[in-house]
């Protein structure tokens, strides 16, 4: 039922949008500008080309066929049906998506970005999707326990954290004595903390708690409470008012018929879903 009634309302919006594009070319004298060509493009192209990273489980990540699947991939194929378009998955770094946004490789990116401020004046964003935080993943009790990030601030302490992430930035803020490592993915960083050649990762939220479902039997524990509160979003270049305009409606539609809470049940809750992967 929910899912019909998203398809009938999307298409009623679908609708609309060659009428707000040919309004916004009659205002410019019929030429095109960059926000309404953009646009244009993209429902033209019949493609949605997405920046992702797919290895962020349970945000993104590949299966055992190789398929992007997760939490974010549903979203982001939900969203591109709706405007009567494909997905296309173009995989880059977590550091690397938002120059492929601005060098125009993309369309979107979506992949467990925090929105902030400095981002911000980057691109623009839709959303937030998901609220998320960053938390903690360590086998040492002590840590696991703290309530006040700034007693782990040791020159004995060792930290690992995904290189271009707000955690990484946490880290270097509120931790300056402690030593930071920066790893391109998150297994490298949990696999250093198994190894002990890290106190404990800092990372989202969900990563954190991830890795305690994958890991089990190797004393790993999240923190609970997340030390900060972090908005996810999706991003958009900062030049096309229309497409974020179509992305923040769409996105809107799927939580008032509770699409995208279904999607969150069925990828945030617990990691039954960790049988797909390889």
């Amino acid at each position: 039922m929910a899912t019909r009634l998203l398809h009938a309302l999307l298409a009623s919006l679908l609708t609309l949008a060659p009428l707000v594009l040919g309004a916004c070319n009659s205002l410019s004298g019929d030429r095109p500008t960059t926000e309404t060509a953009r646009l244009r493009r993209i429902l033209d192209s019949g493609e949605l080309r997405v920046g992702i990273s797919a290895d962020l489980p349970p945000l993104s990540m590949k299966d055992k066929q190789g398929h992007i699947i997760g939490f974010e991939a549903d979203l982001i194929r939900a969203l591109a049906h709706s405007m009567g378009l494909e997905v296309r998955f173009v995989e880059r770094a977590f550091p690397d998506l938002l120059d492929a946004l601005q060098g125009d490789d993309v369309d979107v990116v979506i992949a467990g970005m925090t929105i902030t401020p400095e981002r911000n004046a980057r691109v623009a964003f839709a959303g937030p999707y998901f609220i998320s935080g960053t938390s903690i993943l360590t086998r040492d009790e002590e840590i696991a326990e703290v309530g006040d990030p700034t007693l782990l601030d040791d020159s004995s302490r060792t930290f690992a954290a995904l290189g271009g992430s707000t955690s990484a930035q946490f880290v270097r803020d509120i931790l300056p004595n402690a030593k930071l490592v920066t790893t391109p993915d998150y297994e490298t960083a949990v696999q250093m903390v198994i190894d002990g050649d890290a106190d404990a990762l800092i990372a989202d939220y969900l990563a954190c708690r991830l890795a305690v479902w994958r890991h089990e039997g190797e004393g790993l524990t999240a923190l609970m409470t997340p030390f900060t509160v972090e908005p996810l979003g999706i991003a958009l270049p900062p030049d096309a008012p229309l497409l974020l305009n179509l992305v923040e409606n769409y996105l809107n539609t799927l939580e008032s018929t509770g699409l995208l809470n279904q999607f969150k049940a069925r990828w945030l809750a617990d990691g039954s879903w960790l049988s797909q992967l390889p």
